[in-house]
């Protein structure tokens, strides 16, 4: 199974998203790609180790930020302590995604149903 590295808070400073993590992400480099868990209604950012993938686990309750972000094109961070990497094409990722699901069965109902309310109302 690959490891997931929750986000604790997000917030957004200086025109950016920051998502902190309770993990260093000190040896991961970004993928530049997001997929989806419609079981656990979040979005997951691929990163990059030297062995295998890492799932940066983006849940629900901080749409509401990358809601902002998306709106705004603001870049988005991933943080621990003093480590910071950006989430390099995050919002031309997260856009295709969120055209995919708009409408899309396939992710669920529930799940479609609040991508939906959330981003695209």
């Amino acid at each position: 199974m690959k490891k997931r590295i929750m986000i604790e808070k997000s917030y957004i400073i200086e025109e950016k998203l920051m998502l902190e993590t309770n993990e260093s992400i000190l040896e991961l480099v970004p993928g530049e790609q997001i997929l989806v868990d419609s079981d656990q209604f979040s979005f997951i950012y691929l990163m990059e180790d030297k062995d295998d993938y890492t799932y940066i686990v983006l849940n629900e309750q901080i749409w509401p930020d990358l809601k902002i972000a998306n709106e705004n094109k603001l870049p988005v961070w991933v943080t621990f302590n003093e480590e910071k990497k950006e989430l390099e094409n995050f919002q031309d990722e997260f856009n295709y995604v969120l055209t995919n699901i708009s409408g899309n069965s396939n992710y669920g109902k529930e799940m479609v149903t609040k991508v939906e309310h959330i981003f695209l109302t």
